[in-house]
């Protein structure tokens, strides 16, 4: 999935904030045609909210390139992340975010850079913040 961008929840919420940084860089992500998606667990904790019918569908128009699953190789990818994490609860649906960034070949963006350095040597990708 080469050219393509994966977005953490965070970074999702931002960048429907008129006037930030992410909000500016998925702008220009989309002006230059950079497919951009979201892992299924980021979705669910999106649409946990709160956010409006607005905010849902500017998401939605965000996302070009769809959502990415999470099933049985982004589960196993995902414990082998929080088992090389040591195992730091506070990082478990990080590691399935990890996961499924990592299993596509595509870097992730996120505002919480900290949270997934951890995950780099096990192979993550991150975008500079």
């Amino acid at each position: 999935m080469a050219g393509m961008i994966c977005l953490d929840t965070n970074y999702l919420i931002r960048s429907l904030v008129a006037g930030t940084a992410p909000a500016a860089q998925v702008a220009l992500w989309l002006q230059q045609r950079i497919p951009l998606t979201l892992s299924t667990i980021a979705w669910y904790e999106f649409c946990c909210g709160p956010l409006t019918p607005k905010d849902h569908q500017m998401a939605q128009r965000i996302l070009t390139g769809g959502l990415l699953p999470f099933g049985p190789e982004q589960a196993v990818e995902s414990a082998r992340l929080f088992n090389g994490a040591q195992r730091k609860r506070a990082l478990k649906v990080d590691a399935m975010i990890a996961a499924t960034a990592l299993l596509a070949q595509i870097p992730l963006a996120t505002e919480n850079h900290d949270d997934f350095l951890v995950f780099v040597p096990l192979g993550l990708e991150l975008l500079p913040s």
